[in-house]
Order: structure tokens, then C-alpha cells, then sequence
């Protein structure tokens, strides 16, 4: 399922690959793609679209509902 993510604090390529890093753990198989000027993270995944706000929050960025 496709989810898209509102997701503000990243402001550098470290940024982006922390996100990416975090959701690909949850689930190896996700495909992720970021617009970091336009704060969207697209995400790919089978895993529920509360557990992937949850890694990237837990990463220190603040997820929009």
C-alpha cells in the first residue's frame, strides 16, 4: 500500500537517509522516495501506515497527521 507523509525537521541528505534507514528496517522490502524541500516522504510498504509514522518519528522527526 502507498502512503504519503508529511514529515518536518529534514533539512540535509543525512536527514533523508536516516528516514529511509529507519523505514527499511521496519521493512526491508519498502520502497521510499523523498522530496525533502517539499517535506513528503512517499512510502511503499505492507507494514500499516501508523507503524511507519512511528520510525520516523522515533528518528526525531515530527510526522503530520
Amino acid at each position: 500500500m502507498n502512503n504519503t507523509f508529511q514529515v518536518q525537521g529534514m533539512t540535509c541528505g543525512h536527514c533523508e537517509m536516516a528516514v529511509k534507514k529507519a523505514i527499511n528496517r521496519l521493512d526491508p522490502e519498502a520502497k521510499v522516495v523523498i522530496d525533502r524541500p517539499a517535506g513528503k516522504v512517499d512510502v511503499e510498504s505492507s507494514k500499516a501506515r501508523e507503524e511507519i509514522a512511528h520510525v520516523i518519528a522515533e528518528e526525531g522527526y515530527t510526522v503530520a497527521a
